[in-house]
């Protein structure tokens, strides 16, 4: 799909076009307050180690929190959860300010709050990126992605700079104050948003089992495993760059705070480029392809920044790394998206955050240590070195491409009439179903029945067997077992467009005369196992 059609087709949208508007003016803050924070802890202190755990406390939270955040995003209004997020930062980002005006502020302190900040945000962007889907068609999506990126690196290439003279003027507090306005901006929009919501006749998954159910999943999925893989190992080296910036802007360049907001500026330049470039990208290139450029160019240029004492060369180094910044994040991003149904969706996304975001709180504090023993031009040399490797695990873990699979609901289970009085907590519940398989089909049928099982696992099913009959060894019977009955109707209706062709299969490999047997049952025991077991030992030969 061109770019530029995309990009026409989503700005008509209404919705997120308010959306995106408001999020420039959020993001501006958020970059704003970034640039205040990071020079004013060189100012409170002279550690480095202490500067570059600025960035680790924006990140760290993301990635402790995402998941439960992920949970909240597929289980309760997401337009709700971003309310709350939002609420709570403008409340945290004004008690900030008061506190700089006083100078009350210390090292530790500052860190708190940009790391309660930082907890905002981590319930937030599951919720913001799973909402996309909502709002736009899937087709629509990784130009919506993109766009996202586009417009917070509009503000990264003005945010900065405008920051870094906001510091320079009238100091870190009154950052901090632009900040906490700018969440007027999308609270106010998500105030004038109403979503319609799919009906859902079942009630909400327990907290619990939905955090299990994520994992799974995603543990389940081998190509989403990848892109966590990736994602981690590009934010672990390449977040080097942004958290030693203020040391290297200060010391190998010898600029001030507004030097600093202008080298960031490059930084989001280069990624509005990036951003732009995307879709091209995507239509030549194979997405493993796509991931070895962003690594490679990032390391290039974090390696150029840690020997060039000169600033128009850092400038441009930064203008490549914002491009390779945001064409290898959001291609991690919509590959996520586009790989995981909508049930799911926000908390694969979280765990791909937690991932990239443990990342990056990992880096910080690993660089930062590293800085502070051996120098910063040696940190930055050292990431280089690991993302020319994050670029060169491609060719065992390659990522995948964006697959045609229709990840749509499949709709075609309806639940069973009971003759036994169940409530929807009642369990558990085992699935037994019989198929009568021909010999020479036996080794086709295995392959599929390996598919089937990941597929049964992944959407919730607990002890799956296949068993084969004595007496008719062309009888096979898969058996499974989930919790309860809701449990069960919510396993069926995870079931996906994409997963019908291993059904299909199935059925095709069935050769008896009649369709295949389903049994449902519910587990009743006589007497408990604590009884029965000592019973059954003494009657073992």
């Amino acid at each position: 799909m061109p770019y530029a059609g995309s990009l026409t087709g989503l700005f008509r949208n209404q919705t997120f076009r308010m959306l995106w508007m408001a999020s420039l003016a959020s993001n501006f803050g958020g970059l704003v307050q970034a640039v205040g924070a990071a020079w004013m802890m060189t100012e409170l202190t002279s550690s480095e180690s202490m500067v570059a755990l600025v960035q680790t406390s924006i990140t760290l939270p993301i990635m402790i929190f995402s998941l439960i955040a992920g949970v909240f995003a597929d289980n309760f209004d997401r337009r709700k959860v971003m309310l709350v997020a939002q609420g709570f930062m403008l409340v945290v980002s004004v008690i900030l300010t008061i506190l700089a005006l006083e100078g009350f502020l210390s090292p530790w302190l500052l860190l708190s709050f940009t790391f309660l900040i930082g907890c905002g945000t981590a319930l937030h962007n599951p919720s913001w990126q799973a909402s996309m889907g909502d709002i736009v068609t899937r087709d629509e999506l990784p130009a919506a992605v993109s766009l996202n990126s586009m417009g917070f690196n509009i503000m990264r290439s003005v945010g900065p700079a405008a920051g870094g003279a906001i510091v320079a003027i009238a100091g870190a507090a009154a950052a901090f104050a632009v900040n906490a306005a700018s969440y007027v901006a999308i609270i106010a929009a998500l105030f004038r948003w109403h979503p319609s919501l799919p009906p859902n006749s079942l009630p909400r998954e327990p907290f619990g089992i939905a955090f299990q159910a994520g994992l799974r999943y995603v543990a389940m999925s081998p190509n989403l495993m990848k892109v966590i893989l990736r994602g981690f190992l590009f934010g672990v080296s390449a977040v080097a760059l942004q958290a030693l910036l203020p040391i290297v802007t200060r010391e190998n360049l010898g600029g001030d705070a507004f030097i600093f907001g202008v080298l960031l500026g490059c930084f989001g330049f280069g990624a509005v480029v990036g951003a732009l470039t995307n879709a091209e990208l995507r239509s030549r290139f194979h997405n493993e392809n796509i991931t070895r450029i962003g690594f490679t160019g990032f390391a290039v240029s974090t390696f150029t920044i840690a020997v060039s004492p000169y600033l128009i060369v850092s400038a441009v180094a930064l203008l490549l790394a914002g491009a390779c910044w945001v064409v290898s994040l959001s291609l991690f991003n919509v590959t996520m998206q586009m790989s995981t149904p909508r049930w799911v969706v926000g908390r694969a996304l979280a765990l791909y955050q937690t991932g990239v975001f443990g990342g990056m709180a990992a880096g910080s504090w690993l660089w930062g240590a590293v800085s502070e023993s051996f120098g910063t031009n040696s940190a930055l040399t050292g990431a280089a070195i690991v993302l020319l490797f994050g670029a060169a695990i491609g060719r065992w873990a390659p990522l995948p491409d964006f697959g045609q699979l229709n990840l749509d609901p499949l709709n075609r289970f309806t639940e069973p009439p009971l003759r036994l009085d169940l409530t929807q907590r009642s369990g558990p519940i085992m699935i037994m179903i019989d198929y009568d398989i021909a010999q020479e089909n036996v080794q086709e049928f295995l392959a599929v029945m390996t598919l089937r099982r990941r597929i049964r696992i992944r959407d919730g099913a607990q002890q799956w067997a296949l068993l084969r009959n004595l007496e008719n060894p062309d009888i096979w019977t898969e058996s499974y077992h989930v919790p309860t009955w809701v449990e069960y109707v919510r396993h069926n209706q995870r079931r996906t467009q994409a997963d019908a062709e291993v059904t299909e299969r199935l059925l095709a490999l069935h050769k008896g005369p009649t369709p295949l047997h389903v049994q449902r049952m519910i587990e009743r025991q006589t007497v408990t196992p604590h009884d029965d077991m000592p019973r059954l030992r003494e009657e073992a030969p």
